[in-house]
């Protein structure tokens, strides 16, 4: 086999590995977990650290999502949460070439943090719980702390089980490392 159909074939091997990682933690959306406990965010962020083809890195993680909605059900937030996590995606592209545990560490809060704030924002502006004031969202965000800690616990779980799992596969299993800057996965 010539070097270039046995990269071709481990660029189709790592890209199938990646993807049924996403589907697995998509999967786990599903099952009861306490609020915001989830391996979605986590999930954004493999994906765009992982996936080199940039549509298929954004288009995965949602179409997983919507799969998962069509068990939980949906909401007039969603386009908030969708929007939120593509922005996790976003901070995964940077991650691609940077995955050290200090980088994807600050990767992790600085997606947990941005979906606390995106959320709690749709909340306030979109809900009706809270006055659209100032104060009104003040309490909105405050209400959401609790939430907050459960999503940057969950991120921190999934992150090492999906970067931490891949880094240990990628060590036993040589087909699994990362591509040529040209390769689209």
């Amino acid at each position: 086999m010539n070097k270039e159909a046995f990269q071709k074939e481990n660029l189709i091997f790592r890209t199938a590995v990646i993807f049924a990682a996403i589907v697995l933690a998509a999967a786990l959306r599903i099952v009861p977990h306490p609020w915001n406990l989830a391996p979605v965010g986590a999930m954004a962020l493999f994906s765009g650290a992982m996936i080199r083809d940039r549509r298929l890195a954004f288009m995965f993680p949602l179409l997983a999502l919507f799969a998962g909605d069509l068990f939980i059900g949906f909401h007039k937030l969603m386009p908030v949460v969708y929007s939120s996590f593509l922005l996790s995606v976003f901070i995964g592209r940077w991650l691609q070439n940077r995955r050290t545990p200090i980088q994807v560490g600050g990767a992790t809060l600085l997606g947990a943090i941005q979906f606390f704030t995106v959320t709690n924002f749709g909340v306030w502006a979109l809900g009706s719980f809270y006055p659209r004031t100032l104060s009104g969202l003040t309490v909105c965000y405050a209400a959401g702390i609790p939430f907050f800690w459960n999503t940057l616990a969950g991120d921190a779980l999934y992150v090492t089980l999906l970067f931490g799992g891949y880094a240990l596969a990628e060590r036993f299993i040589p087909a699994l490392r990362a591509p040529s800057r040209c390769a689209s996965a």
